[in-house]
């Protein structure tokens, strides 16, 4: 069984298939096969290796009635601040995440990829919020805003809470390293009803199968 088709197609959903089916339809995402993430981000870089492929699916939503939550928060910032929201899906059929970037202009970039190596849904955010930066970093972007639901990933990298779990440690410091690249960067947690798109993205990820 296909669980991106199921999810598109099947007629009776679960209420949150259907939150997902719903919140998805709208922007007419197009089910076509890619390619998955190979490595851990961190893991890479710890192991001095070059940095794997990584062929994300990329589409481009549209413009309006995305992201409309962080408007009056991003009113009186830099118009040259992007505004980047992550997220981590883990079930039974793997691992994926979602990264959703908006531009000062205010247009939208969506991202998603499949993490193929078994991992803990706090490594998964870690993930996810390393590889929405290392995004940012060939983009260009010099400022910017990051938006994440997991109060653990957040306040660890805000050093507000401390970092315990010895396997969470190299990412906070690789996380650290890519921030340093940047002239302005901060970390701010929302709720999960604020980051619904990153959530629907990284979720459709870890449910898609992928071609050995």
């Amino acid at each position: 069984m296909d669980p991106i088709k199921y999810v598109f197609e099947k007629p009776s959903l679960t209420r949150r298939l259907a939150r997902w089916q719903v919140l998805l339809a709208e922007y007419d995402i197009v089910y076509m096969t890619r390619k998955a993430i190979k490595g851990s981000v961190a893991a890479d870089h710890l192991a001095e290796h070059a940095i794997i492929d990584v062929d994300p699916l990329m589409m481009d939503f549209p413009d309006e009635n995305i992201m409309t939550t962080e408007e009056e928060r991003l009113a009186d910032d830099s118009k040259e601040t992007w505004v980047m929201k992550f997220d981590g899906a883990s079930n039974a059929l793997g691992h994926g995440v979602g990264v959703v970037f908006m531009s000062p202009e205010g247009s939208i970039l969506p991202i998603t990829a499949k993490l193929c190596f078994a991992c803990t849904n706090n490594i998964a955010e870690y993930e996810v919020c390393a590889f929405g930066i290392q995004v940012a970093i060939e983009m260009g972007i010099k400022k910017l805003k990051v938006f994440g639901d997991s109060a653990l990933v957040i306040y660890q990298l805000n050093e507000e809470w401390e970092t315990r779990d010895y396997k969470l440690v190299p990412y906070q410091k690789f996380i650290k390293e890519l921030a340093s690249q940047f002239e302005e960067i901060e970390f701010e947690h929302v709720s999960r009803v604020e980051n619904q798109v990153a959530d629907a993205l990284a979720t459709l990820a870890s449910m898609y199968k992928t071609e050995k």
